[in-house]
């Protein structure tokens, strides 16, 4: 990867961080690696674990970002968050969530896509 892209997926990250604490989530974790996979933001809402993913790109001209979280992805956060929950000693409900952001030098366009997959449906 490049480090244009390096730098364009850390500041979307943290775009998505500041998004949720000002929705009043609590961020758990950032870039949570298990041995299986790596979670980009582990967050709680009132008694919810919340996986999120984040996509960042700077134009929609090839499909939404949120379009680029496939079958294997979606497998692969189910397997770290398993690991989480071991690791944490967790046992509540989890919901998964996508952040989609286009930034570019024109616009900064956030969208919080709330319950976006269940792991095990595909």
């Amino acid at each position: 990867m490049s480090t244009h892209k390096q730098q364009l997926g850390k500041e979307g990250e943290d775009i998505a961080a500041a998004h949720l604490s000002s929705k009043g989530y609590k961020i758990l974790a950032r870039n949570y690696r298990s041995e299986r996979a790596e979670v980009d933001i582990v967050a709680m809402q009132d008694d919810l674990l919340i996986i999120v993913e984040v996509k960042t790109r700077e134009t929609s001209q090839y499909g939404n970002p949120e379009e680029a979280v496939g079958t294997g992805k979606i497998n692969m956060l189910a397997q770290a968050t398993e690991d989480y929950m071991i690791d944490k000693d967790m046992n509540c409900n989890v919901r998964y969530d996508i952040i989609s952001i286009i930034k570019n030098q024109y616009k900064t366009e956030v969208t919080h896509l709330e319950d976006a997959f269940w792991p095990g449906l595909y």
